[in-house]
């Protein structure tokens, strides 16, 4: 489902319109933000610190208000409702658990607030812990639980009344990797088992990558590029969104020819490469071209690749399922290659020459 469709923008669950933010009254750290997201979607806004992504989650969740425009929560506007009444879940890096109250008592305190009945709110609990596969810690206290344990119930505590949405601002940030890699699973699985609607603010892009229907690629306040995780990683449509979703070799050059989707680049020391035309207009044009390291291959057969150049190996580090190789082409002397770990290519030493190719269609022409 494209993010420009009139269904999706008809029966959007959450509504951002034409909204600006301003701390003080002249830079706009968000800048007319139109974003329309689907019931049941998990939309990921990812991109560095500064970029506004987090204040956009704290638009929605009620702590910052907008400058300008309208936030849209189930075809209601919600710029006058107070926090606590906007009926969504909210996990934060820091878990803000409450130190006092046991686990359960912690993810009874949303049900008590809305003044559930103590069958409902035990019976509640019981189900929040089984879901986050902690059914016997009910009686701990936080002190006692792992940050994972830990930042399972902030989890289970932001979706044990049921919310229609469910707001995580870096939840993963405290996390060592192995337990943050595990923790995007549980959290992608919940997400898959309850249907809920999942915000979720991130400035890393593996767990971006891992955990979401569509991203939001944010930066300088303005969202970049909207896609699916593979086609924002295969089509980036600017140079800022090649360069921070995944490794990029990039050169640049300037367009010496544009037929259809397809173009011709003079790079600056002189070659020329065929790419694919993605965010250039005519000739002249000045161009970065973007090129995933895995999609070069070493030592093609002749005529294989529209494009294909001689090499020297400058360094090899071995990475177990392939050799990240840096090579000397075109003018650059960090082109980086992942060469998959086959007996064929095993021979590289640093040093010597070998030839390289490429597709155009893997090959993107984008803003200079």
């Amino acid at each position: 489902m494209h993010e420009t469709s009139d269904s999706l923008n008809a029966s959007a669950f959450v509504r951002f319109e034409n909204v600006q933010k301003s701390y003080d009254g002249e830079t706009l750290v968000v800048k007319d933000l139109n974003l329309a997201i689907a019931k049941g979607e998990f939309l990921t806004m990812l991109g560095p610190s500064g970029s506004g992504k987090t204040t956009c989650l704290m638009m929605l969740a009620g702590f910052e208000s907008a400058t300008h425009g309208n936030i849209l929560l189930d075809g209601t506007r919600i710029d006058n409702v107070a926090p606590h009444r906007r009926g969504i879940g909210m996990v934060f890096q820091n878990y803000a658990l409450f130190p006092h109250m046991t686990v359960a008592e912690n993810l009874a305190f949303p049900l008590q607030v809305r003044k559930r009945s103590r069958q409902e709110v035990t019976e509640r609990v019981r189900r929040a812990l089984a879901m986050v596969e902690l059914p016997n810690l009910g009686d701990r206290m936080p002190a006692q639980l792992s940050g994972g344990q830990q930042q399972r119930v902030a989890v289970a505590r932001a979706l044990v009344f049921e919310p229609s949405l469910v707001l995580m601002d870096e939840p993963l940030g405290a996390l060592d990797k192995n337990l943050r890699e595990q923790m995007q699973y549980e959290i992608r699985h919940i997400h898959d088992r309850l249907g809920v609607t999942v915000v979720y603010v991130t400035h890393d892009q593996t767990e971006a990558l891992t955990m979401s229907n569509r991203i939001a690629v944010f930066d300088d306040g303005v969202v970049q590029q909207l896609a699916s995780p593979s086609d924002l990683y295969e089509y980036p449509q600017n140079a800022f969104v090649a360069a921070f979703i995944g490794e990029n070799n990039t050169l640049k050059g300037t367009v010496e020819s544009l037929e259809g989707s397809e173009c011709e680049v003079r790079l600056d020391d002189g070659d020329v490469i065929r790419a694919r035309a993605v965010n250039v207009s005519g000739k002249g044009d000045r161009t970065t071209l973007s090129l995933r390291p895995e999609r070069v291959s070493v030592a093609p057969e002749n005529g294989e690749f529209p494009n294909s150049f001689e090499a020297e190996v400058r360094e090899l580090i071995y990475l177990g399922d392939h050799i990240r190789t840096r090579v000397n082409v075109c003018g650059n002397d960090d082109f980086i290659i992942k060469v998959p770990n086959a007996h064929a290519h095993r021979q590289m030493t640093e040093g010597q020459p070998i030839r390289i190719g490429w597709s155009t269609e893997d090959c993107h022409a984008l803003d200079a």
